[in-house]
């Protein structure tokens, strides 16, 4: 807590089945005297639970603090609930049994959470989210043989992605931990983190709802989804008065028009909205895979090919924005977003690939490593930078990401392409092959993460 006069400070403990937090507050307290309020509450937990708690409210108290704020505090699932472990568990933390008999694990994984939430892990499994690893592996070159080495793709790449987490005699491999990027592959064989989106220890949905929560992954020059909220009106009118919304209602009943005035990313894509169910598989609602090098329906992605049918998802979108929007304009913004997806793959996308293509082969441009020679590089920023913030930024309604950041953009980087590719037939000669110290890309996916 912050220090204002005297210090303020919370103690956590436990004792007799007794919750007491003591509070003293800045300026209550005279030199020497111990004023304090005490808040009881009766607790039914283990006696390890007790112990847990404890203990670690002496040695990381912050995390203790936390939890006592959350839903799982007040429904009595503690520590041991979520962290607990068998000895037949490979995670099992091998320097907490100096401290306690109580075997635990530091990953609290989708399949540790499907003990209370199952609907939730089921829907979380199928989704783009818990499978991004397998989708990098498989839609971005940069994994597979571009310039970039192991400690660049740890704390970059798999940061959001997630690693393949390895244990050796209860020990962490640090190349993949810690880390709770959304694709997580775990020891149990589940994928992904549940504290990605509801951070731990308290795991708060009012957070999760909140554009920020999304922002942490979802930002920067390939996918700025964050920054195209932000201009949107939507996002305009977020920041104006959201602090005044109710993030806390319960799953199911969070209504547009009374607790919230505009969406955020989770109420367009996850929240329950009039006769839309709540979903946590974040590959519904979506009629185009707008991520992809070429526009193609959900169904199409050959690296994720989801189980929907692009016409229905449109339908359960349209029904999110007639909550507040009228028919005509709902259609509206429909019909120009699927004319940017033509316009992007027929005009942008494969009339430059269909020039990289030549040349390689003509033997100009080599095939050994897609992202060694300069071409190459111009040719994946145009559908992995410019292309998806042209399409993005008309799906969200930002006018500044489609056009300057988007399609403007695409135009310069269509002239440099066919520039350099004209350069290189009219010479003969085959493209400079670039090398960086130590980038070497990685030839050999995870054995893990293949399906």
């Amino acid at each position: 807590m912050r220090e204002s006069g005297n210090i303020a400070f919370v103690m956590i403990i436990f004792a007799a089945g007794i919750f007491l937090v003591t509070v003293a507050a800045p300026g209550q307290l005279a030199p020497g005297v111990a004023d304090l309020k005490e808040y009881r509450i009766e607790r039914g937990i283990s006696a390890e639970a007790k112990e847990c708690i404890d203990c670690h409210t002496k040695v990381s108290s912050g995390l203790v603090a936390d939890w006592a704020k959350s839903r799982h505090a007040h429904a009595n699932i503690t520590c041991i609930d979520c962290h607990g472990a068998s000895a037949a568990d490979v995670d099992v933390d091998a320097d907490h049994q100096g401290y306690s008999t109580v075997k635990i694990s530091p990953i609290v994984s989708p399949k540790d959470c499907s003990r209370c939430h199952p609907h939730e892990a089921a829907e979380y499994a199928k989704s783009k989210h818990a499978n991004t690893l397998e989708i990098i592996w498989k839609i971005d070159p940069w994994l597979n043989h571009g310039l970039n080495s192991d400690i660049e793709r740890a704390t970059g790449c798999f940061h959001c992605h997630g690693t393949v987490v390895k244990v050796k005699d209860g020990k962490f491999d640090p190349q993949t931990w810690p880390n709770v990027g959304v694709g997580r592959l775990n020891p149990d064989g589940s994928r992904g983190s549940c504290s990605s989106c509801h951070t731990r220890h308290r795991f708060s949905l009012a957070e999760a709802r909140k554009p920020e929560a999304c922002g942490q992954c979802h930002l920067g020059p390939d996918h700025p989804q964050v920054e195209i909220y932000d201009e949107s009106k939507h996002g305009a009118i977020y920041h104006a008065e959201g602090d005044e919304w109710n993030w806390d209602s319960a799953p199911g009943t969070w209504t547009p028009g009374v607790d919230y005035r505009t969406p955020t990313c989770s109420v367009c894509h996850m929240s329950g909205i009039k006769d839309v169910p709540t979903t946590h598989d974040v590959t519904e609602r979506l009629a185009w895979e707008t991520q992809a090098p070429l526009t193609v329906r959900p169904s199409e992605f050959k690296p994720w090919p989801a189980k929907t049918d692009a016409k229905a998802e449109r339908e359960k979108m349209k029904k999110v924005c007639l909550a507040c929007h009228s028919e005509d304009w709902t259609d509206g913004h429909f019909e120009r977003l699927d004319g940017v997806v033509e316009t992007y793959n027929d005009v942008y996308y494969k009339p430059m690939k269909k020039l990289r293509d030549e040349l390689y082969a003509k033997g100009l441009l080599s095939k050994e490593k897609g992202l060694d020679e300069k071409l190459e590089i111009e040719m994946y920023e145009l559908w992995h930078h410019e292309g998806r913030r042209a399409r993005f930024g008309a799906a969200m309604m930002a006018p500044d990401y489609a056009w300057w950041h988007g399609f403007y953009e695409l135009k310069k980087r269509w002239m440099t392409i066919q520039t350099e590719a004209d350069e290189l037939l009219e010479s003969g000669k085959s493209a400079r092959i670039f090398q960086i110290k130590g980038a070497t890309g990685n030839t050999t996916k995870p054995a893990e993460v293949k399906k």
